[in-house]
């Protein structure tokens, strides 16, 4: 089993950022691919960013491609998701998750998942 336990999420303004970090325990780290996914209230869940389990691929979903950046810290067990020129339509609960030696593609089939941290970005 994996828990991953998200924060860092909060109220910030359009434009502004947020650093989102997600702490894993029960599993060695470095053998996990790890992924971000976001679900606003009346949508679906949506892919915001993975990195392949070796650390060397990353992807990122359209609508945060070029303000958002995954990474991890293996010495930590943590990946983070820094959020740069935030807007209203960030506006979601942000979850983590994990796979086993998974690609961190968004198709991929996350087998643990985090609670959630809500961000709230005003206009």
């Amino acid at each position: 089993q994996v828990q991953l336990v998200e924060s860092g999420g909060g109220l910030v303004q359009a434009g502004g950022s947020l650093r989102l970090s997600c702490a894993t325990s029960g599993r060695t780290f470095s053998s996990l691919a790890m992924g971000w996914f976001r679900q606003a209230p009346g949508k679906e869940r949506e892919f915001v960013a993975g990195m392949h389990w070796i650390g060397d691929k990353s992807s990122y979903g359209g609508a945060v491609k070029g303000r958002f950046t995954i990474s991890r810290d293996n010495s930590k067990n943590t990946v983070y998701l820094q959020m740069n020129t935030l807007k209203p339509d960030d506006t979601a609960v942000y979850y983590c998750a994990a796979k086993p030696y998974g690609s961190g593609l968004p198709d991929a089939l996350y087998d643990y998942w985090g609670q959630g941290t809500q961000v709230t970005v005003s206009s």
